[in-house]
């Protein structure tokens, strides 16, 4: 903290943050009668929601006693925000202010007897949050004074012979050296040493045990050509310290990186073999052409297999020319952002590697230091350091994984990694091009379409910039009438960025679809304020520009958002070849939005009161990203740690997605392994998938608007090892993956169950194999045995099915008693596969609970078989299956009952009757020491015996020390457990989450009891959709729950037979306990989720209504106009502020009527929760009409 003192002596302890929307109501009682004089008349809230930067100064109770908002234009209307700059060269002499290095004062305000010195603290502290930042400027009126405060902070800029702008306004200017002053850099003497070693001891506890007392002593001593050592100073005091070498090992660095868009970080050589051979080169799609820009800010792109570079940067003459980089023409994306790499697997092997025969071009940081006060004027060393080398065109520097990114390395370019890279480091490069700051954005013209056409020669969408660039040149908009947009980066006359801007059209689709409020107020926002990021290219040396690119797209094109959707890779007239994903560099900069849940509207009820087209219509889905004015300058916290899920199942899905859309941080190296890499990459809606019931945690949509492949490394794989010591995981027994952290959420699969070779021949029954455990199969699988796992194996499956199997003869054979049986058998009848030639085998069960709990489900099931010609055998035990003339094919199978065997024809096989810990991922755990006991063991913060391995899933269960074997994580929610899991991870990553308080005594030997419920969905025999939701239970069966005399109300319209089943269970507490739909008809299955947990006198007096027999269809009953609001993604909030209202005040029963049965405390925020989304409802009134009544208003 800083002390500030005021007027009358008196002293106040402060620290700076970034002010917040929440703040804007403190402004007032600060503002004074110079305020409006100086600054004009101000909307905080607006001004705040448009600011470039602002910052809030706060006392040690935490009240804010000063704020300023700066913005990049001027803060009266002088001149149009985009002319600014040449507006000032041409009224003001010796002017030095560029877009880069300057921003406007638009308000300060503070407590007035501390004015002078919180202007001074929060000018310091914008210089020092801005190391770009050279000038703050302030336009006031000319014929009124600075107020108290801030006329000792700036001073008069001189306006040029003959300008008449200083009659009408004055221009303040505010230089950073009287403020912040950029450090003084040189050459490390010996008696530098004491003042070193305080910053020494506090940043590197780990050398000074490893090394002696007067390690740094030596450093600077043993200085010669090749190592350096440099200090920075302030005032004559010693605040920073760098050691350098030019020796550097490429070829190492070569092994471990992909370097080839830095030349191998050599002199470019006349004998340099760069060009990929033309027979290895990957085919285009035609469709390439019709996708958005791929991103030529490719340096840490996982994947750049096909990169061929000149020398990204060279000295000519002294002169500093810029080439241009050859991007690759498959995967592009943003350095730290992965697209997924398990292609990348296959060309491994045959990937070119070219040869560099020049000197090495690099030199390296060996260690650095400097004091935290002085943190962010660590660039000022490179200026200096360049020169030391000037026969060297890159510094580079490596970096534990687990270190957090440090100021220095955020202007680095981080190089990605080759996918078997074992280096415990990243290996960060920066050009001394990119030390220029003459860095100019402008609008396109037609004298840059040679330059832009240079500078994107290479990249798969060249054709598509340029079409576009041409489109805003001739016409300013699309065809369809959309304004277009284009701007240049140019440094030293020479293009190295393009970008192109559309208007954002469907802004309305986008504020009902995502959760884009949670960055920005709409009721600040134009229409036209919102832009489409279209194409953005940047040269890799200067990533570190993007942000300032991107602020002045905002301000040149009068932008305020920015948004960028990734489509998914199975969309039509997007990429379809996977390598190819249209990622722009500007991603790292942006922020993930989480998609909404929508509403099923049943549009045929609801009439004219459906919602308009703009927010029901059914498009494709997107990932959206998004950045705005006030998140340009936020800083993302960088998370190098290596960490490693294995398991595509919804636990290890839901535990990336939480990670990824963390939007203050950035995880650079996240790895998934998985049997058939990421999930969703098959088309909505294809048939293969019904084959296996459905858990509802994620669909086509969510895996779309995730588009997980943007930031997740996805190694194609099984694991078969883990070395715990080493740190790295064997995938196929062959590749090592390394981490930091690793997460194993694999589940359970079906596994091959081994026959019980029971000789039939003798009759033999059940009582003879019973006793025996089942075992797994450990033979060659015969190419007719399926065991369904995910959507892979499903089409597999179906794929067989539709060469060898619809069109011939013989039977299929379908072995299990879960759920599963009954999709399958569906799924073959969809097929067109005749009933009679499927044989249902269940084995029996091995407890007393039905896969569907549910007599008279179960009953209409039967039916359904029956009714399709389906054979059903119940308690029968697979005994035997024989080949015939192909030992790689089953031809028949035998079966023990407990009366006499029987045998089946048989020409596929479907086996559901063993689920289990892979053997693969069994022997991987067992091998590696960590405790398992029928399941991964785990504690109630999912480690296992290892701190750095954590699991979660059904492949896990508590320890014993628990006493709750019967409650595994297979009870609860799995994308809730995935959350949870993030949730207890984040804490070893996130700086700013607060620590959590300890629990009570006694509660750690408790397991915790998580409160989502647990869905099963799919299609069951005669095309029945079956819906079942419930609390996580340890399951009984119904007929017992039935009779327990505190169970509750059972509410059940229609009959399981005639396809209209709906039941509903509300417990002794009133609250919806499980529901369970059972339909000819297609189920709204997430409003219908919605419905769990809820009151019933939420749900319009469910139970009045039910006994007073006003229900007779809970279809249409939850189909009406009434429960669309319960259906909204913003419900939740809306209870929990009337939750709150009743607990803070007692609403007396007097003020109830019988016209107006809601109080007006409560009716307020439900009025007001339905006006703010009305474009999701509707259906409900836009006013309080007299005789207002909450479940009477629609």
């Amino acid at each position: 903290m800083t002390t500030i003192t005021s007027s009358i002596g008196r002293t106040e302890a402060v620290r700076p943050r970034r002010t917040e929307a929440r703040d804007a109501s403190a402004f007032a009682s600060l503002f004074t009668r110079f305020t409006e004089d100086v600054f004009g008349r101000i909307d905080v809230a607006y001004l705040l929601e448009k600011s470039t930067f602002a910052l809030t100064l706060c006392n040690e109770k935490n009240e804010a006693i000063a704020h300023a908002i700066f913005l990049d234009y001027p803060n009266w209307n002088i001149t149009d925000q985009s002319n600014w700059e040449s507006f000032l060269n041409k009224n003001y002499v010796n002017n030095k202010c560029t877009p880069l290095n300057t921003l406007f004062m638009h308000l300060f305000v503070a407590k007035e007897e501390y004015a002078a010195g919180c202007s001074q603290e929060i000018i310091r502290r914008a210089f020092i949050a801005i190391p770009e930042l050279q000038f703050i400027l302030l336009f006031i009126p000319a014929d009124e004074n600075l107020g108290p405060g801030l006329d000792g902070v700036f001073e008069k800029m001189m306006t040029a012979p003959g300008s008449a702008v200083d009659k009408t306004f004055t221009l303040l200017v505010c230089p950073r050296h009287q403020h912040h002053p950029q450090l003084h850099i040189r050459k490390a003497r010996l008696e530098d040493f004491d003042d070193l070693m305080p910053i020494w001891t506090r940043q590197n506890e780990i050398l000074k045990e490893t090394h002696s007392e007067y390690f740094l002593a030596d450093i600077i001593a043993c200085q010669d050509e090749e190592n350096q050592a440099v200090v920075c100073e302030d005032g004559g005091t010693v605040v920073g310290f760098m050691s350098l070498c030019s020796q550097v090992d490429i070829s190492l660095l070569r092994e471990s990186f992909d370097l080839r868009l830095f030349h191998g970080l050599c002199k470019p050589h006349p004998e340099d073999v760069l060009e990929v051979p033309k027979e290895s080169s990957i085919p285009e799609d035609e469709d390439k052409r019709n996708q958005k820009s791929q991103e030529a800010e490719t340096v840490s792109s996982q994947s750049l297999e096909d990169i061929s570079d000149e020398d990204a940067a060279v000295q000519k003459d002294g002169v500093i020319a810029v080439s241009h980089t050859k991007l690759p023409l498959d995967d592009v994306i943003h350095t730290d952002f992965h697209a997924s790499p398990s292609f990348l697997e296959a060309e491994e092997k045959d990937t070119f590697h070219p040869i560099y025969r020049g000197a090495s071009n690099a030199f390296c940081i060996r260690l650095f230091c400097i004091d935290e006060k002085y943190e962010t004027r660590s660039l000022d060393f490179l200026h200096y350091v360049f020169k030391l080398f000037p026969d060297k065109d890159f510094c580079i520097i490596l970096v534990p994984h687990c270190v957090p990114e440090f100021y220095l390395i955020q202007s680095f370019v981080r190089v990605a990694p080759s996918c078997t890279s074992q280096f415990g480091h990243e290996l960060y490069v920066f050009h001394r091009a990119g030390l220029l700051k003459s860095f100019n954005v402008r609008r396109a013209t037609t004298n840059d379409i040679l330059g832009v056409k240079t500078l994107i020669k290479t990249l798969t969408l060249n054709e598509s910039i340029l079409s576009d660039l041409n489109t805003f040149i001739l016409a300013r908009r699309d065809p369809d009438g959309t304004p277009v947009q284009a701007f240049v980066a140019e440094v030293l006359d020479q293009i190295v960025g393009i970008s192109v801007v559309r208007d954002e059209m469907d802004i309305v689709y986008i504020q009902t679809h995502y959760n884009i409020e949670d960055f920005i107020h709409f009721n600040y926002y134009q229409q036209e304020e919102h832009g489409e990021l279209y194409h953005f290219v940047l040269n890799p040396i200067f990533r570190h520009y993007t942000k300032h690119f991107l602020k002045e797209i905002l301000r040149l094109a009068h932008k305020s958002s920015l948004f960028y959707p990734v489509y998914p890779q199975y969309a039509k007239g997007k990429f379809q070849n996977p390598f190819a994903h249209s990622l722009t560099s500007a991603l790292h900069y942006m922020v993930p939005v989480r998609p909404r849940r929508q509403i099923v509207y049943p549009l045929e009820e609801l009439g004219i009161n459906a919602p308009s087209e703009q927010v029901s219509k059914d498009q494709p889905r997107y990932s959206l990203n998004h950045i705005n004015r006030k998140l340009i300058m936020e800083s993302k916290v960088s998370v190098n740690s290596r960490i490693v899920v294995v398991g595509a199942s919804d636990v290890g899905i839901s535990f990336l997605e939480t990670l990824v859309f963390c939007p203050h941080l950035k995880f650079s190296n996240l790895t998934l392994i998985s049997t058939h890499g990421l999930p969703g990459k098959d088309l909505p809606g294809s048939k293969h998938r019904r084959f296996l019931i459905h858990s509802h945690c994620f669909n086509d949509e969510d895996y779309a608007q995730m588009s997980l492949c943007s930031w997740v490394n996805v190694v194609v794989g099984k694991m078969t090892g883990i070395n715990r010591s080493a740190k790295y995981v064997v995938v196929s027994k062959e590749r090592k993956v390394p981490y930091d952290y690793l997460v194993l959420c694999t589940g359970q699969n079906y596994q091959v169950l081994s026959p019980t070779e029971a000789d039939i021949s003798t009759f033999a029954t059940n009582k003879e194999v019973t006793s025996k455990r089942p075992q797994r199969y450990t033979g060659k699988i015969p190419s007719n045995h399926f065991t369904l796992n995910d959507d892979q194996d499903c089409l597999k499956a179906m794929e067989w099915l539709k060469e060898n199997f619809i069109n011939s003869e013989g039977n299929i054979i379908v072995y299990g008693n879960t759920i599963d049986i009954y999709t399958t058998v569906e799924t073959f009848l969809s097929l067109g596969i005749d009933g009679s030639r499927i044989h249902l085998v269940q084995p029996p069960l091995s407890s007393n609970v039905t896969c569907l709990n549910n007599n008279e489900i179960e009953s209409a099931v039967q039916e359904a078989l029956s009714e399709a010609g389906v054979s059903v055998y119940y308690d029968s035990i697979l005994a035997q299956w024989s080949k015939g003339d192909d030992p790689d094919l089953i031809t028949r199978a035998a079966f023990t009952t407990n009366r006499k065997p029987f045998q089946l024809q048989c020409s596929a096989f479907f086996s559901f009757a063993y689920k289990r810990v892979d053997y693969e991922t069994f022997k991987a755990v067992n091998d590696a020491c960590l405790v398992f006991d029928g399941k991964l063991v785990i504690d109630t913060e999912f480690r296992t015996n290892d701190v750095s391995i954590r699991a979660a899933g059904p492949l896990t269960k508590y320890s014993r020390r628990y006493y709750a074997d019967e409650w595994t994580h297979s009870n609860f929610n799995s994308k809730q457990i995935g959350f949870e899991l993030a949730a207890s991870m984040l804490s070893l990553f996130d700086p700013t989450l607060q620590p959590f308080s300890k629990p009570p005594e006694d509660t750690d030997s408790l397991i915790p009891m998580y409160k989502g419920c647990k869905i099963q969905g799919g299609v069951l025999p005669r095309g029945y959709n079956y819906l079942h939701i419930s609390k996580p239970e340890v399951p009984i069966r119904l007929d017992l729950v039935l009779a327990l005399s505190d169970h509750g109300t059972e509410i059940v319209t229609g009959k399981a037979r005639d396809g209209n089943y709906f039941r509903m269970h509300i417990n002794k507490y009133s609250m919806v306990d499980s529901i369970t739909c059972f339909s000819k008809e297609p189920l709204p299955a997430s409003n219908y989720i919605c419905l769990y947990g809820q009151h019933e006198r939420l749900l319009n007096d469910l139970s009045y209504r039910w006994d007073e027999g006003q229900i007779t269809d809970l279809y249409s009953y939850f189909r009406e106009p009434w429960s669309m609001a319960i259906y909204h993604d913003r419900f939740i909030d809306l209870q929990k502020e009337l939750r709150q209202i009743l607990l803070s005040e007692q609403v007396p029963p007097e003020r109830q009527t019988e016209d107006s049965p809601v109080p007006p405390p409560l009716a307020a925020p439900a009025v007001r929760y339905l006006l703010r989304h009305g474009a999701q409802l509707p259906m409900y009134a836009r006013g309080r009409p007299a005789g207002f009544n909450f479940y009477t208003w629609k």
